[in-house]
């Protein structure tokens, strides 16, 4: 999907059509259960300009997966929702594809939640709680009382939080079999510490796109020994 504005696909404006459509959680997942989703390029882009909406790559056996997921509550930091609340009410009105604008009426009828210190109430997108205290903390006490499972949508920067925080029970990743070098925006990992993941998910959809699926741990220094990089002698 692209923004009405831009010709760009992103983490954030397809996952409208993913974990946002269907709440997107790990089939099986409980209450309380936090999961991370992000759709990136091979080399780790949420976003390519001039790229259709999932790079254009989206397979019917991709699509009939994200149909079986749970609803769960969409959690979203304040940059996410502006994006989300804006093309979703650009949707009612643009040229777009059907599927992409039942989509949007779709998950205007979830429970999602704001983390933003600078949103104020009453926000125009339907069944969106905004919290304004410390996301961290907020998130610890959704999780040790939700009634459903938890995900993400876009959000980087809360998203890592989450998962430094040790918060987040599984770390997803659907990986679409494309390239944006010279396009790509949104560079997921450079906005990241260090972690490790234990693979406990893995499938490979028709078209190549891959589900990998991890339990993350934050790693306040990297495991191995420190090289000189520098190429250089003391």
């Amino acid at each position: 999907m692209s923004d009405a504005s831009t010709s760009k696909t992103s983490s954030t404006s397809s996952t409208s059509r993913t974990s946002g459509a269907r709440g997107a959680s790990a089939p099986g997942a409980e209450a309380g259960e936090l999961v991370v989703d992000f759709i990136l390029s091979v080399d780790g882009c949420a976003a390519g300009e001039g790229w259709p909406g999932w790079w254009g790559l989206e397979s019917p056996e991709y699509l009939a997966w994200l149909g079986e997921q749970p609803d769960s509550v969409t959690l979203m930091g304040a940059t996410t929702y502006r994006l989300m609340a804006r093309m979703a009410e650009q949707a009612q009105r643009i040229d777009v594809s059907e599927e992409e604008r039942a989509s949007f009426a779709q998950m205007a009828q979830l429970p999602k939640i704001v983390f933003s210190a600078t949103l104020e109430e009453p926000l125009a997108w339907p069944n969106t709680t905004l919290i304004s205290t410390d996301a961290v903390e907020a998130v610890r006490e959704l999780k040790r009382n939700a009634t459903s499972p938890l995900t993400t949508t876009g959000s980087i920067r809360l998203s890592h939080s989450l998962l430094k925080a040790g918060l987040v029970d599984r770390f997803r990743i659907i990986l679409f079999p494309v390239i944006t070098g010279r396009t790509g925006l949104e560079r997921i990992w450079e906005q990241f510490e260090d972690f490790s993941l234990d693979l406990v998910t893995a499938r490979t959809f028709e078209g190549g796109l891959q589900l990998l699926e991890y339990v993350p741990t934050y790693l306040s220094e990297p495991p191995g020994s420190a090289w000189d990089r520098t190429g250089g002698a003391e």
